[in-house]
């Protein structure tokens, strides 16, 4: 019989989204009777004519509406772009609106992270914005919680709201510890809460 799994799903285009996808991953794992997995989405043409592969180049496999609708909980990320979430992923949940009226997603966890290349450059507003389709499907939303001392104490990334990594303008993809530490509380965090809605 197969563990129940958390679906680690986002878009990076830089790979900071992706590195702190693996981290989440790794907290998640700390909790040895849930799974995980780990999907991105593909990219947007700018024109209807051209499709992506089916299969990524590189990186992780894309996602699918059944993985999506199968999982026990839900690690959203996106990098923040004027304060909102990346057209690939936005397009992705567009398309999840099946899975809203059969309620497949109602009373899962969830919880969701960010990157963005300036300090100010809208990371609270972009998980805001990404939990707003979650709420819709009737999901539990997870809070990041300041008993992580790392909360209080990091200079870069992290927010209440969900993990967070400041890429500054030069893409630098390299986590601090603070925020590192934060992506696996995230994803440790989020797999107790599964396993405790689960017994």
């Amino acid at each position: 019989m197969s563990l129940p799994y958390i679906l680690i799903l986002y878009y990076s285009r830089h790979g900071s989204v992706a590195e702190m996808a693996k981290y989440i991953a790794r907290g998640v794992k700390k909790q040895t009777a849930i799974d995980v997995k780990v999907r991105q989405v593909p990219d947007v043409a700018t024109t209807t004519t051209s499709l992506s592969p089916s299969i990524p180049e590189e990186g992780v496999p894309y996602c699918t509406l059944d993985e999506l609708a199968e999982c026990s909980g839900l690690i959203l990320g996106s990098p923040s772009y004027f304060g909102s979430i990346a057209s690939p992923l936005k397009f992705f949940l567009d398309q999840t609106s099946t899975l809203w009226m059969t309620g497949k997603l109602i009373d899962k966890p969830a919880s969701v992270f960010t990157s963005g290349s300036s300090m100010h450059g809208g990371h609270e507003m972009c998980l805001q914005a990404l939990a707003t389709p979650l709420f819709h499907h009737g999901m539990i939303i997870q809070s990041q919680s300041y008993k992580a001392k790392e909360l209080m104490q990091t200079q870069t990334g992290g927010t209440p709201y969900g993990a967070s990594h400041l890429a500054s303008s030069t893409n630098n993809t390299e986590l601090s510890n603070d925020e590192s530490a934060l992506c696996e509380i995230q994803g440790y965090r989020l797999a107790k809460l599964v396993m405790q809605l689960n017994k």
